[in-house]
């Protein structure tokens, strides 16, 4: 028997009639040769022997190895025949086992406490539709867009933070980005040749310990509690500050325009403030406060996104420089593409310009602090003083302070048991709490589902 015989009886079988034959033919042997039963160098049946064995042209048999050829899982040498490449698995499942994880219930979880997902329930689907659909029959669908973000949204930006926030802005000094993270990339890349320090707070933002981490900055903790910031420990170690001032994350607390004007005139010495003002429309007692940009356009640099007040998935944020910075910017980040789609942008734009940004906002303001309500209502008359709960005066969540000995993971753990998702707030520390803290988003919930979940929570928690 020929050397290329011996392998002969490895390709007898069944063509099915969904699939190209080459293809199928290139599957078989390159199976063999992935699951060790065609080995290096072992030769395997020439074009005609193979395609008279199978029953199909040599066309078809040479189509599959010219494609095995270029992947490189066989070589031909003149005269001699095709032979096995050198291969070696990195890690192979079986098509059963691979069966079996599709197969698997992904997630037992009925009620997920998520927070920063939105109400899909009183989403504008409808106006939205119309927007993209108006703006995909324009030229500007189809290109890349501008540099900076497009035009027409920066315009209405700018118009939107004098009337909501004080913040008197230029378009050309906004810049838009694809999430807050990509804009504090950005930022510390400006910023990197200036500083080598920052202050961050803590608790706080993770994305932003995880940037600024990245580009090796000094990180300094700057200390938030319940009660507030402690400015006090801003020293010269950093002229950088990254805060939340309106709506702390996480504890929720807003900063009193006493410590707002000592801030400023800390970074009046060649410092900088990096405001995240993140979700500042959803205050429910009052009106949202000023920004700290409102005071001094000079030295806050001032971020804003699209994802908690309307749809995370649009991946809109952005960002405003003070004058020196934006032209930095400009001559720095020109050859950089433009990351948020120009697509979305525009339809945010003519959404804000028809004035359905502002009924958007107005509309869900009222929903959501129906839902905080409810939340602290429930969860009082389920827990008394077994818990305190922070943050009830805005934002899409609140905090539970767990008064146990249990650890964080536990009480985590046990809800997810019960077909619960509760949040860490750990991840947002420099070190651990003294008492387990989670975190409850009640934004994409209906009413009955807050109800359930906290009475679900209950039992899950049930040492109480």
């Amino acid at each position: 028997m020929s050397e290329e015989g011996i392998h002969i009886k490895e390709f007898l079988f069944s063509f099915q009639e969904n699939e190209a034959k080459y293809k199928q033919i290139y599957e078989q042997i390159k199976l063999l040769i992935e699951t060790g039963q065609l080995m290096q160098n072992e030769s395997i049946p020439s074009i005609r022997k193979l395609a008279d064995t199978l029953g199909v042209s040599r066309n078809t048999t040479l189509t599959a190895y010219e494609q095995l050829v270029a992947e490189g899982y066989i070589r031909g040498e003149t005269k001699k025949g095709y032979f096995v490449n050198p291969y070696e698995p990195i890690h192979l499942q079986s098509p059963a086992h691979q069966n079996k994880e599709r197969t698997e219930p992904v997630s037992t979880i009925r009620i997920d406490f998520r927070a920063g997902a939105v109400d899909s329930d009183h989403f504008p689907l409808k106006l939205w539709r119309k927007y993209a659909n108006q703006e995909l029959k324009k030229e500007t669908a189809y290109t890349y867009g501008e540099l900076q973000g497009e035009l027409a949204l920066r315009q209405q930006i700018a118009t939107y933070l004098l009337q909501s926030r004080g913040v008197k802005v230029d378009a050309g000094e906004i810049i838009i980005g694809s999430g807050t993270q990509q804009l504090l990339l950005y930022l510390s890349l400006l910023l990197k040749g200036k500083f080598d320090s920052i202050f961050l707070e803590n608790p706080g933002y993770n994305g932003a310990h995880t940037v600024f981490s990245m580009q090796q900055f000094h990180i300094h903790p700057l200390t938030v509690t319940d009660q507030g910031f402690q400015l006090d420990e801003l020293t010269e170690q950093a002229r950088l500050v990254y805060v939340t001032p309106s709506h702390h994350f996480p504890y929720g607390v807003s900063m009193p325009v006493q410590q707002r004007l000592a801030l400023v005139k800390w970074a009046a010495n060649d410092g900088y403030i990096i405001e995240d003002d993140y979700d500042s429309e959803f205050r429910y007692t009052q009106k949202p406060f000023p920004a700290l940009a409102s005071i001094d356009r000079e030295r806050v640099i001032y971020l804003g996104t699209f994802s908690k007040s309307f749809l995370p998935s649009i991946r809109l944020s952005y960002m405003v420089l003070p004058k020196s910075l934006a032209r930095e910017y400009q001559e720095k980040f020109s050859v950089m593409e433009q990351t948020a789609s120009s697509l979305h942008q525009q339809t945010m734009a003519q959404f804000m310009k028809m004035g359905e940004w502002d009924k958007h906002i107005r509309k869900m303001r009222l929903v959501y602090k129906r839902k905080m309500i409810l939340t602290v209502t429930q969860l009082r008359l389920h827990f008394g003083s077994r818990i305190t709960i922070i943050g009830e005066q805005s934002g899409l969540y609140v905090l539970v302070r767990v008064h146990t000995d249990q650890s964080e993971q536990w009480l985590i753990d046990e809800a997810n048991r019960n077909g619960l998702k509760v949040y860490p707030t750990s991840p947002y520390f420099f070190s651990s709490a003294e008492e387990p803290l989670l975190q409850l988003g009640f934004s994409k919930l209906t009413f009955e589902e807050i109800e359930e979940g906290i009475k679900l929570l209950k039992k899950a928690w049930g040492f109480f």
